[in-house]
């Protein structure tokens, strides 16, 4: 048995699943110290269930703390920037790109010392150990206790990076180090920006960890916990300490995995409705697709895994208007006050909820309410609701051909109507828990991204069996079972600008987690 929890802004969800089996699904407030309501939630599931809390083999938590702390600015501490690539990388400094607020909370001081790599793995220059260990005493003496190591093409050959730990652990071995290589994706700039992002977070990382086991022992229950990652898996609570980074945006990918587990698709759209706005993701081969492109986090520029995610404003509390272009939905929203301000429940304020309650889609709030709202105003708004999602719909396809659509959040009641460029519309049942099934199916993940330079001596096979076992061994390392890995996906691109023969690979492995290894 499993329990899978997600906290979201306003509810905390959890589910017990055996097997192929939802045993039960509860909702519960979100509270301000997010553990109360995660203890809420599990304590009154295992209740309903009727389990005893020694049945429960694992529990998977997705949460938004890391995220939310990032955004808001608070709860992080000051880390010293390490690049190694002088003089070749000195034309942009550490923490240039960030927003100055973000900075005077996280810049602990910089520092750029020769090494570094050329793109087919050729030193730029030796490693300089002197300049290295003069920039750990200054760090040292500042008090700064964490440090974010990056290197010039270290996805290449991280070798500068080890060496750089090596040195950190002999001279201070109090400070924590994060190495670009294991977070980011190719881009200097961007993956060294997600190894502060990771260094800053990485005592919270403990505090947090320390407060779900806390709470899991109140409960009773001795079972392992998991947090769930941003690309649909799952990773050890040690994992979570050393990368919280891992953590963002795990909310929509665990909808998005929860809907391909309810439904069994493979390839599809997903939309998931909550309460003021809509996630839109796409499922390929069972996994959300990851995004391509550079994410932009609370204003800093990264390249670390992302699911491909639209948002719009859309949702079971948005405002409906009626204009002089006629019914406008969106995309400001009443939230959390939907209980008091909806029509539906005596408030004043018509939200695309008493829309779906007076056209009968929904079954809610008292639906005499809105007996009196006019027939073309129901139409109108409905309208409205689905070319919100057919235009969400259009932006995030890749193919001309219609696909399945999964609906899933609280929000599903909403959409009426088949949109156009799908084919079938689903609506899973405990569509309105998929995000917290979507984290109790989880699985473990590894993943590879570098440039192979393609030679006489390297053959392609070669490259991609190379970046297979890599990526299997970090899956293994995040606590997946061997027997268990499989390639879900592998590609391999020529980089034209660049001779040799080199060659970008990126290469992704998933496996069933070892429970009790």
């Amino acid at each position: 048995m499993r329990i899978g929890v997600d906290v979201g802004g306003t509810n905390t969800d959890a589910v017990l699943l055996s097997g192929r089996e939802v045993l039960g699904a509860v909702k519960r407030p979100t509270s301000k110290d997010v553990n109360t309501g995660i203890s809420e939630a599990i304590s009154v599931l295992v209740e309903e269930c009727g389990v005893t809390p020694d049945a429960v083999d694992a529990v998977m938590i997705g949460t938004t703390h890391f995220t939310n702390a990032f955004i808001q600015r608070r709860e992080l501490v000051p880390v010293y920037a390490l690049r190694l690539g002088f003089p070749a990388g000195r034309g942009i400094p550490p923490f240039s790109s960030w927003p100055h607020d973000l900075r005077d909370v996280v810049c602990g001081g910089t520092a750029m010392v020769g090494g570094g790599f050329e793109f087919d793995g050729r030193e730029i220059g030796p490693l300089d150990e002197e300049a290295i260990a003069a920039s750990i005493k200054e760090a040292r003496v500042k008090g700064i206790t964490q440090i974010a190591v990056s290197c010039i093409f270290s996805q290449l050959n991280s070798a500068h990076e080890q060496r750089t730990a090596e040195l950190i652990a002999e001279i201070a071995p109090e400070m924590e180090v994060s190495l670009s290589y294991e977070l980011g994706r190719i881009g200097l700039l961007e993956r060294e920006n997600a190894a502060i992002m990771n260094a800053s977070l990485r005592p919270m990382a403990r505090t947090i960890t320390a407060a779900f086991a806390k709470a899991l022992e109140d409960l009773g229950i001795a079972a392992p916990f998991f947090i769930s990652q941003n690309d649909g898996t799952l990773m050890s609570a040690n994992h979570m300490q050393r990368y919280p980074v891992l953590t963002f945006a795990a909310g929509p990918t665990n909808s998005l995995r929860g809907a391909a587990w309810l439904t069994g698709a493979t390839d599809a759209i997903v939309v998931d409705i909550g309460g003021t706005t809509s996630d839109v993701g796409v499922l390929v081969s069972s996994f959300p697709r990851q995004s391509t492109f550079h994410v932009d986090v609370g204003g800093v520029r990264t390249n670390f895994r992302m699911p491909d995610v639209y948002s719009i404003g859309l949702g079971g509390g948005s405002l409906v208007r009626e204009t002089e272009d006629g019914v406008e939905v969106g995309p400001d929203s009443v939230g959390f006050r939907l209980l008091s301000e909806g029509m539906i429940f005596g408030g004043e304020t018509l939200t695309t909820s008493d829309i779906a309650v007076a056209a009968g889609t929904a079954d809610f709030g008292d639906r005499k309410l809105v007996a009196g709202l006019s027939h073309d105003l129901v139409n109108d708004a409905q309208s409205a609701i689905t070319r919100l999602v057919e235009d969400a719909i259009d932006r995030m396809k890749t193919t001309p051909g219609d696909m399945p659509l999964i609906l899933v959040g609280g929000g599903a009641v909403l959409i009426a109507d088949v949109p156009r460029g799908v084919s079938e519309v689903l609506r899973p049942e405990h569509a309105g828990v998929a995000n917290a099934i979507g984290a109790a199916i989880g699985q473990v993940s590894g993943e590879i991204d570098r440039i192979y330079a393609i030679t006489d001596d390297i053959s392609r096979k070669e490259a991609l069996e190379d970046a297979k076992m890599q990526a299997s061994a970090q899956a293994v390392a995040a606590g997946a079972g061997e027997g268990t890995i499989e390639v879900v996906d592998v590609e391999a691109v020529p980089l034209q600008y660049l001779p040799g023969g080199a060659t970008r690979v990126v290469c992704r492995v998933v496996g069933d987690l070892a429970i009790g290894a």
